[in-house]
């Protein structure tokens, strides 16, 4: 969802860029979608985006899941020594 809603919004971003407010709703409506941590972050941005940019970016952005955030990414597994030990020659 996360990476529909920043196509979308670069698309409307495209098409609009002779008016100022999507090149500059789209612009902090990017930022926000990497910067945020929570959903409840990305409403307002949504709102602007779905009414001043790019309908169908504006409503991926308030559709995004929350472990698509930023603040939700979890570390990788560390991997096991024990499929890389060799076992010993007799």
């Amino acid at each position: 969802m996360k990476t529909a809603a920043k196509v979308f919004i670069i698309i409307g971003m495209v098409f609009g860029f002779y008016l100022i407010f999507p090149l500059v709703i789209g612009i902090l409506a990017l930022k926000k979608l990497d910067e945020a941590k929570t959903k409840d972050e990305l409403i307002l941005m949504g709102i602007l985006t779905l009414i001043l940019c790019s309908l169908l970016g504006g409503l991926f952005m308030l559709l995004v899941k929350e472990e698509d955030l930023a603040g939700n990414v979890q570390p990788a597994a560390p991997q096991s020594n024990n499929e890389q030990k060799e076992e010993p020659k007799t």
